[in-house]
Formats: C-alpha cells, structure tokens, sequence
C-alpha cells in the first residue's frame, strides 16, 4: 500500500504535469483530476491516497467546495488537504485553512515549502 500517493486536483494541465514532475523526482507517487468532482471520485476509489494538493479556483466545483464535501465524509475526512492557489492576497490563506486546508501554498510553488508541508503528512 503505497502511503505517498498525493491527488493532484487542478483544472490547469500544466499546473498538474509540473507538480507531478517535481514530486516523482522526490518519490512521491502521483494521481490526478482536473475538477472537484473528479477529485472526489478518485478519492472514493482509491483508498490509498495520502494527501491532496487542492487548487482552490477552478470550474464547476472549486476546491472550497471539495473540501467542504470531504469534511462531511467520514472516509475522506481525515486526508489533509493541502491548498494550492494563486490566490495570494491577504486572508486567502485564513480562509483556505478555515475552510478546511491542513495546510497552503500560493503559485508558483515553492518546492522546498511544497515538500515540506507533504513530509508532515506522510
């Protein structure tokens, strides 16, 4: 059962296929989605998944939204969801973590910050 598994949810290709490049370089095993939703259906099937990289602005269901499904979920209640946005206004950090983030990153992401937020979680 592979524990380093991270979810990568992002609308922006680019964001996931950089984000996925970095961490396997690291060891880290990567899985992606493009849209909530999608984020939370591989979270319902795949049980393995040890932390999620959530971007907080995207169509349809944002990561605000994903998040707040996740916290009424007893199965996916308890994986940290770790906030990636470009939102780097002040507050935007409070409200990530308010609503829900274990914890959060702004774009462009700083790799060292990135990993060391992960090596809290898994």
């Amino acid at each position: 059962m592979a524990k380093n598994k991270i979810l990568i949810v992002d609308d922006d290709s680019r964001n996931i296929f950089a984000l996925s490049a970095v961490l396997r370089a690291k060891g880290y095993h990567c899985v992606s989605a493009t849209g909530g939703q999608e984020g939370l259906d591989l979270l319902a099937e795949d049980r393995d998944i040890a932390v999620v990289l959530m971007d907080m602005m995207m169509p349809g269901m944002d990561g605000y939204e994903a998040m707040a499904v996740m916290q009424t979920d007893p199965l996916l209640k308890d994986i940290p969801v770790i906030a990636v946005t470009a939102q780097a206004m002040v507050g935007d950090r409070e409200r990530c973590l308010s609503a829900g983030a274990s914890g959060y990153v702004s774009k462009p992401v700083n790799v060292e910050e990135l990993t060391g937020l992960l090596n809290l979680y898994i």
